[in-house]
């Protein structure tokens, strides 16, 4: 089965009609400029999906690629997050409101808002959650979703509003951290799971398990470990500014990783250490 897989081969979303491409383009840390560039870069190299947030500040810079790209919206797949609310359900409905229109225009929509992280305490959780069903239920937003959230805040959700699960639960993965708990608990609820940081910045590129696997495939480390997210079941979000390695990043279908090769990938995580941002809190 994970031989067939393709650039554009997707999940379908919990409670749904819509579907989410199993591989998606980041952009944190893309300064304005270059994160146009980029993505039309992504979209030249196949991609279809972008992830982005309020906190990246590049908002309009996606927005000016889709529209750049001359790709009809309806085969685009656009994600971006709320990290924290404003005072009350209205106005940050309304945080959300100004997302969209940076993204899409007056008349736009984006297809997956989630909130980017579960730090800001139950009141700030309950305030974003509660905006984020009324952005879908005005068409402003398609699925909703979370990111960085525990078992126990998951669980939360079904106290504060109406819809559940939620969509997506974007957290950190790779074979250093694999989050099992929470992986597990996800694909038993049907959320669908995403992985930031795929390639560990980068971080692990000498690592001789990782250099072994990827000189007997004769592919690039990074090759490697998206491939290993595409057959774990997640959908990783790998990023990067530099053309070659945009593209590069997207030739990962046309070898399969075997039983060995993911066992010993499997064998490396090292649980909450192994994070490079956060592992999230399932209490």
């Amino acid at each position: 089965m994970a031989s067939k897989l393709s650039l554009l081969s997707t999940f379908p979303l919990p409670n749904s009609p819509h579907k989410i491409p199993r591989i998606g383009f980041g952009v944190y840390q893309s300064p304005p400029p270059t994160c146009v560039n980029s993505c039309l870069k992504a979209f030249r190299a196949g991609y279809r999906h972008i992830d982005t947030a309020q906190y990246y500040g590049n908002e309009a810079s996606v927005g000016r690629a889709i529209r750049e790209s001359n790709i009809p919206r309806s085969e685009l797949f656009i994600t971006s997050k709320i990290l924290y609310p404003s005072n009350d359900v209205d106005s940050t409905y309304k945080m959300i409101e100004e997302s969209v229109k940076r993204l899409g225009g007056e008349d736009g929509y984006v297809d997956l808002f989630l909130i980017h992280s579960p730090n800001g305490g139950k009141e700030s959780r309950r305030l974003m959650w509660l905006a984020l069903e009324k952005a879908k239920q005005a068409g402003k937003v398609r699925d909703i979703g979370v990111s960085n959230y525990g078992i126990g805040h998951i669980e939360e959700i079904k106290s504060i509003g109406t819809i559940w699960p939620p969509a997506v639960n974007q957290i950190e993965l790779h074979p250093w951290c694999q989050q099992r708990e929470i992986v597990e608990y996800c694909q038993k609820s049907s959320i669908v799971i995403e992985a930031y940081c795929p390639l560990v910045r980068n971080q692990k590129a000498h690592d001789k398990t990782l250099n072994g696997i990827a000189q007997k495939h004769r592919k690039q480390t990074g090759q490697i470990l998206i491939r290993y997210c595409l057959q774990k079941g997640w959908v990783p979000l790998p990023r990067s500014d530099t053309p070659a390695r945009i593209v590069s990043n997207t030739d990962v279908y046309g070898f399969e990783l075997d039983d060995e090769d993911m066992g010993a990938l499997d064998s490396l995580d090292q649980g909450k250490k192994g994070a490079l941002v956060q592992a999230v809190n399932n209490s």
